[in-house]
């Protein structure tokens, strides 16, 4: 690439000035209402929120969303609890201009975003309560699963959630800050977890180099390293951060180590001495490296080896001996015991409900048996590897959660954790095709196609083909919250050259997929043919293991469900299940309706699916956990059109909105009107 040595002719523009925005967040609040007291670098006391009411809150919060049915976090929030009110305690002391005028708070850890909430909460802050936090995570709250600033703007300056996003944006706050000429400082929050990511590194050389020449506003970057991630710890599955951090200083940071995060008065200091430093001298960036706990307050889950990341009470059953633990000797605030006792008892209420109710009903007949999606997708790669394919694993962390963990249990020897890392994962497993084996890689579907879309593209030109498992896909990550939610996903993917988005909708047809797809890829590259990436997209809930009995599945071929010729429903995924629902809804209205299965997504069965759309006069119906722009249904409407079948098709999404969180994934289609009560709307519609 030549350099440009053009030369431009000079113009006049007026000076350069930003858009008057006014800040949405909410304004400085009073003392928190459970405190403890610090010392500031002048000797004077000052008061902080009481890092164990944030703890006892956050345990609260949380069973109240585990109840109504949500994950939750409780580890990440507990091990930053002291940074936290440290970062604020001194925010909130600012004097003569509100504190967001000071001070730009980003907390990239998203996953710790309901300790932000809790400590907010004892401060009174943008009018909050105690009884704000009982609906975390619910469909009717803006304190969502991460912090969203589109739900949320009182609260939340930048949306978190995907792992070292908010460093490049920190950077850009910092940037522009400096060019707008205003003295503001930045601090970002991190955990060890995002420092593994691609985007964190590029910040944490990009902003010192920046800084030193005089381009960025004071700037402090606080990580809280506890050595642990989703899946345990990270110097025991994946390699030590520890030489990461300690390069920072050869960076150009500032580095100050802080051994135990969760001495408060020592937090204090060293955040209370950042903020000086870097205010003194904005070329040289403060970087405090804290030694934490995840899970920290409660022994099980400090022992934990995930740091008790996910909430591990399923109930109210615990919740009271959790306060007391909290306060360790200390008498815990009557209203946290009252409030604990109440869970417990409501609990009790329910158990007991029941247990009458199951006494009292006879035996029922055999449940359908159900399982995840994925747990067909693992056992797909076991069997490939009993058969002799050379399978191997590649994950980023929550192999747990996207359920190929049983494979590498099986296979102890045939996968590398390569950390909280999604784009580097993709290029391991692209470097491992070209090595002669087959990859697959997994994590959740939002990270998958956002941080692995350019690598995916360099697999696939690079004659370097990957299996992937992309799970909690749409709105299956309800609690989560936007930021999780990948609804773009057969978009992002779909025109991307040799690449097949699949979306099996059930266990069996996953396994079936999942070992063709091994098999194939086999073939073609021992023919000498580049082979095709083959990308699974499954959720996260429970279906029937098998829609029909006895199913034959062809590769490329959609799967005729029920047979019609009034109107043709067609489903992908996790919702493949609700055009069933539709289906025999509509043959209760003597409506004959044609449902089919459609895994093949940017591989349109225009045979099978346009025979069916012809029978039925064109009348087409689509749902999917997706955006309707570019989706499965665009998608299919599209090779309809270019083989020349006529049709009118109303396809069923979410309409070119982001998600939120909710206890449960129902709650969001409803809202959208993505259930078989809408397929069956949408059919008579069309037969009008």
């Amino acid at each position: 690439m030549a350099a440009d040595n053009s030369v431009a002719q000079k113009v006049e523009a007026p000076p350069l000035k930003p858009l008057v925005l006014k800040s949405r967040l909410a304004g400085t609040p009073g003392l928190p209402k459970f405190s403890t007291k610090v010392k500031n670098a002048a000797g004077q006391e000052i008061a902080l929120g009481d890092p164990r009411a944030t703890r006892a809150l956050v345990a609260l919060m949380d069973v109240h969303a585990v109840v109504g049915g949500a994950a939750c976090h409780w580890g990440g929030p507990a091990a930053f609890a002291e940074i936290n009110a440290a970062v604020h305690g001194l925010m909130f002391s600012t004097s003569g201009r509100p504190w967001f005028d000071a001070f730009n708070y980003v907390n990239d850890a998203g996953h710790a975003e309901n300790g932000v909430y809790a400590l907010r909460a004892n401060y009174g802050f943008d009018g909050m309560t105690f009884d704000s936090l009982k609906d975390f995570r619910s469909i009717k709250s803006k304190l969502t699963g991460h912090g969203e600033s589109h739900l949320n703007p009182e609260g939340v300056l930048l949306s978190n959630g995907p792992l070292g996003s908010s460093v490049g944006q920190a950077q850009g706050l910092a940037l522009g800050d400096k060019t707008a000429g205003r003295d503001r400082v930045t601090v970002l929050i991190v955990s060890d977890g995002a420092s593994m990511e691609g985007e964190a590194k590029e910040g944490f050389a990009a902003i010192p180099g920046l800084a030193a020449k005089g381009r960025v506003n004071p700037f402090v970057l606080i990580i809280s390293d506890n050595d642990t991630k989703l899946s345990g710890r990270i110097t025991k599955d994946a390699f030590s951060m520890q030489p990461s951090f300690e390069a920072m200083d050869d960076l150009g940071w500032r580095v100050t180590k802080v051994a135990n995060g969760h001495d408060l008065q020592a937090v204090f200091s060293a955040v209370e001495q950042a903020v000086a430093d870097a205010k003194a001298d904005p070329t040289k960036p403060i970087c405090l490296w804290v030694k934490t706990i995840k899970g920290y307050g409660i022994k099980a889950t400090e022992e934990n080896s995930a740091g008790g990341h996910g909430f591990p009470l399923a109930n109210g059953e615990k919740i009271p001996d959790w306060i007391t633990e909290l306060y360790k000797g200390d008498t815990a605030p009557a209203e946290f015991v009252k409030w604990a006792a109440d869970l417990r008892a409501d609990w009790e209420k329910k158990e007991a409900e029941k247990k009458a109710k199951a006494a009292a009903v006879p035996a029922a007949a055999p449940a359908v048996k159900k399982d995840k999606v994925q747990s067909g997708l693992a056992q797909g790669a076991i069997r490939a590897a009993v058969d002799g394919y050379p399978v191997y694993s590649i994950s980023s962390d929550v192999q747990g959660s996207t359920g190929m963990s049983p494979f590498q249990k099986t296979f102890p020897d045939r996968f590398v954790e390569v950390g909280i890392a999604e784009s580097n994962m993709i290029s391991v497993g692209a470097g491992y095709a070209k090595m002669g084996f087959i990859p697959v890689v997994d994590t959740f579907g939002q990270f998958g196609v956002t941080k692995g879309n350019l690598p995916l593209t360099m697999a696939a030109l690079s004659q370097a083909p990957v299996i992937a498992v992309f799970s909690h896909i749409g709105f299956q990550d309800a609690a989560d919250g936007a930021s999780h939610q990948a609804t773009t996903y057969l978009a992002a993917v779909s025109a991307i050259p040799h690449t097949v988005a699949i979306a099996p909708s059930c266990a069996t047809e996953a396994e079936w997929l999942m070992y063709e797809a091994i098999k194939r890829q086999a073939e073609d590259r021992k023919a000498g043919k580049d082979g095709e990436s083959y990308l699974f997209f499954v959720g996260r809930e429970n279906y029937p293991v098998q829609w029909l009995d006895n199913p034959q599945y062809q590769w490329g071929q959609a799967t005729v469900l029920q047979e019609g010729t009034d109107v043709v429903l067609v489903g992908s995924g996790q919702l493949v299940g609700r055009t069933i629902d539709a289906g025999k809804k509509l043959a209760a209205k003597g409506v004959r309706a044609c449902v089919i299965a459609n895994p093949f997504v940017n591989q349109v069965d225009v045979a099978t699916i346009g025979a069916a759309v012809k029978a039925a006069n064109g009348r087409l119906v689509t749902i999917e956990d997706h955006q309707i722009v570019g989706g499965m249904g665009a998608q299919l409407s599209h090779a309809l059109s270019r083989a020349g079948i006529a049709h009118r098709v109303t396809s069923l999404g979410i309409p070119g909105e982001f998600g939120q969180s909710a206890y449960v994934a129902e709650d969001l289609y409803k809202k959208y009107g993505m259930t078989a009560d809408g397929l069956v709307a949408a059919a008579e519609a069309l037969l009008k």
